[in-house]
């Protein structure tokens, strides 16, 4: 979802030529897979633990509890940020990249990760087959309006940190996986029992497609991207600042 960057980020370094040369891989070539994989990992594990999560807790008798999946989710946001944030951005959110497209701060990555929330969603599918089949998506429990309201705002909230932590050189670089954490799992906390607190149309229609449950889907594809597009613009407005930023999208 953000990529550390700025002078505390840590940059891809391709370091043997030679062996490029040799295999006949172009210099920028190596680099996008490494990317193109990050972002299909990341976000197959973000999927994973997320839903699992929701599954669990639905199949256990609410033994994890809207609190702990309100945990899970923002702890593996961190995690992977971190993991491989310094190598793909962390996108993992549709959202978030769509929001960077429109700032003219990003770099095409791959529309294969678009096929990950299936996969791992269709995972959770397989291993809590039984007598109840238990959604792990996202579905209103008020009015439409209400809860697109909500992943309006919850996004935006969401991509203005992003924008904050992750892309302005003056930020500390280092916090940006443990401030996007914390803020998934605050959103999650009290927007969950309202709109389920998707801020992600990939974590929406995975789950959708694997259920063939498209209740409310047009709230999770349009109030997140609404959402972040315009917390990133909002950010830019207060940026203050005409200095070139660093770090690729």
């Amino acid at each position: 979802m953000a990529e550390l960057s700025g002078a505390n980020g840590v940059a891809l370094n391709i370091k043997d030529e030679v062996n490029e040369q040799r295999s006949g891989t172009s210099p920028g070539c190596l680099p996008f897979i490494q990317k193109v994989i990050a972002e299909i990992l990341g976000t197959y594990f973000l999927i994973f633990a997320g839903c699992a999560a929701v599954v669990v807790n639905a199949d256990k008798d609410k033994v994890i509890t809207m609190p702990g999946i309100a945990i899970v989710w923002g702890l593996v946001v961190m995690v992977m940020v971190y993991s491989v944030g310094h190598i793909s951005g962390a996108h993992f959110n549709p959202a978030v990249t769509i929001a960077f497209a429109t700032c003219k701060r990003y770099r095409h990555i791959s529309r294969l990760k678009s096929l990950v929330p299936p996969l791992a969603s269709g995972t959770l599918r397989l291993l809590f087959t039984g007598k109840h089949d238990h959604f792990a998506g996202t579905l209103p429990t008020g009015s439409h309006l209400q809860s697109f309201v909500v992943e309006f705002i919850i996004t935006f909230y969401l991509m203005f940190v992003i924008s904050g932590v992750a892309t302005d050189n003056r930020a500390i670089g280092e916090l940006a996986g443990l401030a996007v954490g914390a803020t998934i799992l605050l959103n999650v906390m009290f927007a969950g029992p309202i709109s389920g607190a998707s801020m992600n149309p990939a974590r929406s229609l995975g789950p959708a497609i694997v259920s063939n449950n498209f209740k409310g889907i047009w709230i999770y594809l349009l109030g997140p991207t609404f959402g972040a597009v315009a917390g990133a613009w909002v950010y830019n407005i207060i940026r203050f600042t005409n200095k070139p930023l660093t770090g690729n999208h």
